[in-house]
């Protein structure tokens, strides 16, 4: 089982910034990525960015350039987030994905308003 726990989530202005953690524990030597996903309300659950095992990410066309997913060895995992808009207001998760299945945070809000 791998449990993860999203924190740093709250209200930013347009043009602000904020890092999202995600607190991986369990057993985590089973995950070959992990990856940030957000969901507006009314709208489907999209993937944002993603890490594997051995470093390489990729990111959605919309955050590319102002969003950053990062980890500090395999316990915790970061979306910086730059430049904001008000469109990436949402409920960020983290999800930890292994061969035998895939692990879900409760996840964090991000509002961007002014």
């Amino acid at each position: 089982q791998v449990q993860l726990v999203e924190s740093g989530g709250g209200l930013v202005q347009p043009g602000g910034s904020l890092r999202l953690s995600c607190a991986v524990s369990g057993s985590i030597f089973s995950l070959y990525a992990t990856a940030w996903f957000r969901q507006a309300p009314g709208e489907q659950r999209e993937l944002v960015a993603t890490i594997t095992s051995d470093g390489s990410t990729n990111y959605v066309d919309s955050v590319k350039g102002r969003f950053t997913i990062s980890r500090d060895n395999a316990k915790t995992v970061y979306l910086q987030m730059n430049s904001l808009k008000p469109e990436d207001t949402a409920v960020y998760y983290c999800k930890g994905l292994a061969t035998v299945g895939s692990y879900w945070g409760q996840g964090t809000q991000v509002t961007v308003s002014s």
